[in-house]
């Protein structure tokens, strides 16, 4: 709701021609099936309408259409790869919102080798990304599946995770500055590639996770890192994700920041992944009821053989029950597929209801025993498939239908189902949304499970840089 307490406005063909004119006829899209690919989610889980498209090419265009829909009322809902899984980046059905795609503005400003840094716009994916630091001897750490197409303006606003949090963290962590279009159309240069800039308050982590509720993020100063020169990966069996917690103790103690990655994948997500994937299989003979997939990172020439003794050691005493190290990249790809491939591998196996939450690492064996016991109370013969970022708390608690389920009465559950997940995970310590953010999708349980405090507080900001509640309605805050 706007700060002011007025609705917003349904664009008039007026409005509409202005905002069409910024960009030109190429570039603004009103044929619905042009406008297809942008108004529907990954998930299938919401379908949007929208009398616009808009596909601005520079951060002046998107200036001026923020200052038109600001003085019109209109809302507009800023989009990137759109590879979100909460609903945050598509409209509503109602029809009355912009759709703002950033998909044109992806050019690389600079890049600064040994300063470690590099300034990359918004549409840039974050597989360029990722290749144009490699390109100079660098590494930016973020790693999504969905690489690449989503792009670097999305992860930023939404705080993406990935598989390297464990050493490098969120999405946060990576950003020294920001250059970003607020709801008035004016623009913040914060594009500084300071390490230390103490000068006031802190601008930049206001709309990282803000999922363009509060402006526009254009472009980014990125921080790099070294390239590791040697990478050791290894998938191992275990029998209980106490003993996973056990072997995490001891690999991080023994490795402690070249300890990269920590993956936890249950013996069902990896008999999806090689039922469907006629290229997947499994490293092992024996099945085994938790897999962990382990990276290493470092400069050191002996990182496999220091793997490979420390994995001996956990093998003879029992705690892991088996052991394959990666002898070439090509087998550590092959590992990290099956981890990769666990979302796509769930779709031929039906409905799946779909949990991204995090826990204290310590709690997540306590979590996944009583969710369980959930799953089988709200929807009996379903089946969990729990997997995620060990080494930081995140677990996406997935849920497969029965086998011979009806899809469509599976999925009425979600809501049902995701109530009591939440609950848990609230009485846990835990987050409802450990890295996908809240969009549409978990507007309701932000009310539910913050506190009256901190709802103030982000209402207030919220207030403050878009009085008239153009920018992304009805997402995070309702």
């Amino acid at each position: 709701m706007p700060a002011d307490g007025a609705p917003l406005a349904v664009p008039t063909a007026e409005v509409l021609q202005r905002l069409a004119d910024v960009v030109g006829p190429a570039h603004a899209i009103a044929d619905r099936d042009v406008q297809q690919p942008y108004l529907v989610e990954r998930r299938d889980k919401y379908l949007g309408r929208t009398p616009l498209v808009l596909r601005p090419g520079t951060v002046e265009e998107v200036s001026r259409i923020l200052a038109i829909a600001n003085a019109a009322r209109v809302g507009v809902v800023p989009q990137g790869g759109n590879t979100g899984l909460v609903g945050g980046q598509v409209p509503f059905e109602s029809g009355a919102e912009i759709v703002l795609s950033l998909s044109r503005i992806d050019r690389l400003r600079e890049i600064d080798g040994p300063g470690l840094t590099m300034t990359v716009e918004a549409g840039m994916t974050l597989a360029d990304v990722r290749t144009r630091a490699d390109a100079v001897g660098c590494l930016f750490p973020l790693s999504l599946p969905s690489e690449g197409t989503c792009q670097i303006g999305g992860n930023l606003a939404t705080n993406a995770g990935g598989a390297g949090v464990l050493a490098y963290g969120n999405a946060r962590n990576l950003v020294l500055g920001l250059e970003v279009v607020l709801a008035d159309g004016r623009v913040w240069n914060g594009l500084r590639a300071l390490k230390k800039d103490n000068t006031g308050y802190d601008l930049r982590d206001l709309f990282i996770g803000s999922e363009g509720t509060l402006g526009v993020i254009t472009a980014a100063v990125l921080k790099l890192f070294p390239r590791p020169e040697r990478q050791a990966t290894a998938m191992l069996g275990v029998g209980s994700l106490e003993t996973a917690l056990v072997v995490f103790g001891r690999l991080q103690a023994r490795f402690g920041a070249s300890l990269t990655a920590f993956e936890f994948i249950p013996a069902i997500a990896l008999d999806f992944v090689t039922r469907h994937n006629v290229d997947a299989r499994s490293p092992f003979v024996e099945r085994h009821s938790w897999n962990l997939l382990v990276e290493i990172s470092t400069t050191e020439s002996d990182d496999a053989s220091a793997l490979e003794d420390a994995l001996g050691t956990l093998v003879d005493s029992g705690e892991i029950k088996g052991a394959v190290v990666a002898h070439s990249l090509r087998q550590a790809r092959d590992l990290w597929r099956l981890r990769e491939g666990i979302s796509d591998a769930q779709r031929p196996e039906g409905g799946s209801i779909k949990h991204d939450v995090s826990v204290p690492i310590s709690s997540i064996p306590a979590f996944v025993a009583r969710a369980a016991e959930i799953v089988e109370r709200v929807a009996p013969g379903a089946r969990p498939v729990p997997f995620g970022h060990f080494g930081d708390g995140n677990i996406h608690y997935n849920v497969s239908q029965p086998h011979g389920g009806d899809k469509a009465a599976f999925l009425e559950l979600w809501e049902k189902l995701s109530h009591e997940i939440h609950g848990l995970v609230h009485e846990m310590g835990g987050s409802i949304s450990a890295e996908h953010g809240i969009g549409r999708m978990k507007a309701d349980d932000l009310v539910r499970f913050k506190s009256k405090v901190e709802l103030d507080m982000m209402g207030a900001i919220k207030a403050a840089l878009d009085p008239r509640g153009i920018l992304n309605p009805g997402k995070v805050l309702k």
